[in-house]
């Protein structure tokens, strides 16, 4: 079996190991949170947080995708399946059936606020020991926020 090696020193690739695989654990679950939701929501707002909830879906898509090949390419497996996601994930369940447009925008802004603090708490231990994850991290968090705000403003609050 062939295996990537880092030049990190273990002690910062454990730290960096951990903030990018609990960063491709949220991600994945917020992507498949505003998946179900995008599935089930009805209401007089239904096309726009419909469509709102895709642009979600494709960024969490997207920087999953860059955190786990990040991981990869320093030596680190990422594991994106269903178990560990669903025993690591920082999101709250999610409401079974159909949700009306204003619950499903307010599930939203606490999904994607919890994933925030913890995509912070990840920065602040990945940024004194790998200024290239900490960019990683930097640039989905801020994407993250940009959603984060306007599904606040969508809700009023």
């Amino acid at each position: 079996m062939y295996a990537i090696k880092s030049t990190l020193p273990e002690a910062t690739l454990k730290i960096v190991g951990e903030a990018l695989q609990g960063a491709l654990v949220d991600l994945i679950d917020l992507s498949l949170v505003a998946k179900q939701t995008h599935w089930n929501i009805v209401g007089p707002r239904f096309r726009s947080v419909h469509l709102q909830l895709d642009e979600v879906v494709e960024t969490a898509r997207s920087h999953s995708d860059t955190v786990a090949e990040r991981a990869a390419a320093l030596g680190l497996s990422p594991d994106g399946r269903a178990a560990t996601v669903a025993s690591g994930t920082g999101i709250g369940e999610v409401a079974e059936g159909w949700q009306r447009d204003t619950d499903a925008v307010r599930a939203m802004v606490d999904a994607l606020g919890a994933v925030i603090v913890r995509m912070r708490e990840r920065l602040a231990d990945v940024g004194p020991v790998d200024t290239v994850t900490e960019d990683v991290l930097i640039q989905l968090t801020k994407d993250l926020e940009k959603h984060h705000w306007m599904f606040q403003a969508e809700h009023g609050g």
